[in-house]
């Protein structure tokens, strides 16, 4: 998730054809009224329209933050990041220290205190080093149990998957399933890269359709990709609302419902090796995809209201950028059709 610097793969080598024709400027907790009842140990329903924002565990020149310190323009927090142990498939997550917290104990506050506000606090795996590989039925048993276990103990929401290495949808797919079986109300996202979203073939789609009656999110990652294949079989450059829209397309006319497809774009141009695009950029695109107005030279078909928003890498590298994601992009979201 952070800058890969990979640049530069080729679009001209991909084959789409098939789918033609898919102040901290806000105080936290702001963007939507309080609850009314005692506040809940859980999030409330992911809305309609979400913004989610990956929160780092570790200091990498962005502002770093505590959770509670997290803009409340954010739907959905994605903590990153859980990492692979000595076991195959298994995860396990430490607090790093740097990031100023006294106590295991004062984190968890902090994710309940966010959850009682609506949000909903999830647990990435993997990441541009992560090495997670569940290949096999046994790694897919130890995927499971280790998250969910993660889950009971910080008291996450459910699990964002970020595998940058490598993917086997047969095997994710029935981990994830046992997942949702033993958390019922689990929030799934996935930030797979531009190319493992270029076809239903890929393994990373193969996933998301294969999870499609509980999936909350795509958030696709926007850069450090190079250019792409759009649905309409032409390529786009990175950087732009057209490659934001017509890759896009590809999901949403590639079998995922509108409402779990997300736009991933980094907050600043630091956060990225390439790709960044303004929060009018992204704007204009959701505009584009949801009522079919302010596209740039790709226009999809049909709009998509449903929509489910847009993500960024990452609420420190917004915080450092002055907010503007969480106060632009997050305003403009919630207020789609």
């Amino acid at each position: 998730m952070p800058a890969r610097l990979l640049a530069g793969l080729t679009a001209a080598l991909l084959t789409t054809a098939a789918l033609v024709g898919t102040s901290t400027a806000q105080a936290a907790g702001t963007h939507r009224p309080a609850p009314s009842a005692a506040p809940a140990t859980t999030a409330a329903a992911v809305p309609r329209h979400a913004v989610t924002g990956y929160w780092q565990n570790f200091d990498n020149g962005a502002t770093v933050q505590k959770l509670k310190e997290v803009d409340g323009a954010y739907d959905i927090i994605a903590v990153s990041f859980a990492e692979a142990t000595g076991q195959p498939g298994a995860v396990t997550f430490r607090l790093d220290p740097v990031v100023g917290y006294g106590s295991t104990d004062e984190f968890k506050a902090d994710i309940k205190a966010k959850q009682a506000a609506g949000t909903s606090v999830i647990l990435s795996v993997g990441g541009e080093r992560g090495a997670v590989a569940v290949s096999d039925a046994a790694s897919a048993q130890n995927f499971t149990d280790s998250v969910s276990g993660l889950m009971d103990t910080y008291g996450f929401d459910g699990v964002d998957i970020d595998l940058e290495n490598g993917l086997n949808a047969t095997y994710m797919t029935q981990a994830l399933k046992a997942l949702r079986a033993r958390h019922g109300d689990v929030v799934v996202t996935m930030a797979p890269q531009t190319i493992d979203m270029q076809s239903p073939q890929n393994e990373y789609f193969k996933t998301a359709l294969g999870i499609k009656d509980f999936l909350t999110a795509v958030n696709m990652q926007y850069y450090n990709s190079g250019s792409m294949n759009g649905c309409d079989g032409k390529v786009y450059a990175q950087g732009t609302v057209d490659f934001l829209t017509a890759l896009a397309c590809i999901q949403l006319e590639g079998g995922l419902d509108p409402s779990q497809v997300g736009i991933g774009v980094p907050a600043s141009a630091r956060a990225a090796g390439g790709g960044y695009v303004a929060p009018s950029v992204v704007n204009a695109a959701l505009d584009c995809l949801t009522r079919g107005s302010n596209c740039g030279s790709f226009k999809p078909s049909r709009t998509y209201p449903g929509l489910r928003g847009a993500m960024t890498w990452s609420t420190n590298w917004d915080a450092a950028n002055g907010s503007a994601f969480a106060a632009q992009v997050g305003a403009h979201v919630h207020g789609l059709p």
